[in-house]
């Protein structure tokens, strides 16, 4: 599938009129949003102003004050907790700053463990493991325990976890900002090429505008609003 038509395929993720308030705390006014199949978009903003908070609603980890979260077309605002949890099982893969890895387990370990929990046999999610971290240039480190392997490292471990289970979004919070610069870059570009190679739709939360212009489209969180910008719109 060639990338226009993989752009034009159907939203598989929708903020609809969504905000989020914490008392008379604005984090977020009414906001809509779209994110197509194939589609690569930055979050772009500085610390604490909101963006975290706005992946948590995207991901069904936290419930907007207001709006709906629409996931591949099934609305979520009157789902109990049971279909939120398989939706995110299904349709999800998340990326934080901090890979949050198992120390006692090896790389092929941590990112086979959730397929293992969705039920899949134990040669197949090792297969698939191996297969996304060697995709991740891991594949001399399939063995190596998360304190055996740099930062960098790491992180695309974390990338390959968040993958194991073919989610159809990708939401990453500052996936490389707790790297210096030049490993940053290297993850960064990593994350994308896989995201295209496996035809993922991605939103990727960051507060560097040079990573952000090398995504499809660039949305801001300005006055608790989402707008979106111009890449040359962008500092740098």
């Amino acid at each position: 599938m060639n990338d226009a038509a993989m752009k034009s395929d159907a939203v598989v993720l929708r903020l609809a009129s969504v905000s989020r308030r914490y008392g008379d705390l604005v984090i977020l006014q009414p906001s809509d949003f779209a994110l197509k199949r194939g589609e690569t978009v930055a979050l772009l903003g500085p610390s604490g102003s909101g963006k975290s908070s706005l992946l948590h609603i995207a991901g069904l980890l936290e419930t907007p004050s207001d709006g709906d979260v629409v996931i591949d077309g099934v609305a979520t605002s009157k789902l109990d907790d049971a279909a939120k949890t398989r939706l995110r099982r299904d349709y999800l893969g998340f990326v934080y700053q901090f890979h949050h890895l198992l120390p006692e387990f090896s790389a092929l370990g941590n990112v086979a463990l959730p397929q293992l929990i969705r039920g899949a046999k134990r040669i197949e999610a090792e297969n698939e493991a191996k297969r996304l971290l060697t995709a991740l240039g891991l594949g001399e480190r399939l063995d190596h325990q998360p304190g055996q392997l740099s930062g960098g490292e790491q992180q695309r471990t974390a990338i390959a976890r968040a993958l194991a289970n073919h989610p159809k979004v990708l939401l990453a919070d500052e996936p490389t900002g707790n790297l210096d610069p030049k490993t940053s870059d290297r993850v960064f570009e990593a994350l994308l090429e896989i995201v295209t190679s496996e035809g993922l739709a991605a939103l990727v939360a960051t507060h560097d505008s040079r990573l952000a212009r090398r995504l499809d489209r660039v949305i801001v969180i300005r006055d608790q609003k989402l707008v979106e910008v111009d890449h040359s719109s962008l500092d740098g």
